[in-house]
């Protein structure tokens, strides 16, 4: 007999420091048991790089970067995070939903897509989603367990220069874009509770 999951909770934080939400999502994921609800995250960052595990140093912006780089534990390159931005960190126990890791990726592409209506597109072998040829949202996750956390970045209205001193998700010359330059109307809350409604809404139906 199935159990019935406990509703996504959506919490909403505000600008806050990458590192102390990156310890309290690792915390969440750490102490949650079978009966812990899954939770999304919606937060904006102050300035700063986060590499992933997989990241080459190379392609970051030099010692010189009045930007923090902070080496995480996620999966992916480099990125940057900053004001204008709405980073929607989605810590879900994808072992008793039974979504493999790959499904998964492809859940929070396929809800940022739908967000774009049928303007943005996947770039093989990039996780994340493109309009012509531009990145507009960058995607990392972290599994421990069975249970995911970290998540998606959608850049909304942000001052986009920080892009050009790092090889975005390791490619030299990427060109990134933005939900305003495509005539996306809605505030960086609005966009990401919209994103996080259409993530929650796959989850129920995975």
């Amino acid at each position: 007999m199935s159990v019935a999951l406990e509703p996504v909770a959506v919490k909403k934080l505000g600008r806050v420091e990458y590192v102390a939400t990156w310890q309290a999502m690792r915390e969440f994921t750490r102490r949650r048991d079978e009966s812990t609800a899954d939770e999304l995250w919606l937060v904006e960052h102050p300035p700063v790089y986060t590499l992933g595990q997989g990241a080459d140093p190379r392609f970051g912006p030099g010692d010189a970067s009045p930007i923090p780089v902070i080496a995480s534990d996620r999966g992916g390159e480099i990125t940057f995070h900053g004001p204008g931005q709405a980073v929607v960190y989605a810590l879900v126990d994808l072992a008793r939903r039974g979504i493999k890791v790959k499904q998964f990726v492809s859940l929070l592409e396929d809800a940022i897509l739908d967000l774009l209506e049928g303007r943005g597109e996947r770039r093989p072998g990039a996780p994340g989603v493109y309009v012509g040829g531009a990145k507009v949202a960058a995607l990392g996750i972290r599994v421990s367990r069975g249970r995911a956390y970290h998540g998606v970045a959608l850049n909304v209205d942000m001052d986009l220069s920080p892009f050009r001193a790092i090889a975005p998700c390791g490619y030299p010359g990427l060109a990134v874009t933005q939900m305003r330059a495509l005539g996306a109307a809605g505030t960086v809350d609005e966009l990401g509770e919209r994103l996080a409604r259409r993530i929650v809404a796959r989850l129920e139906h995975a």
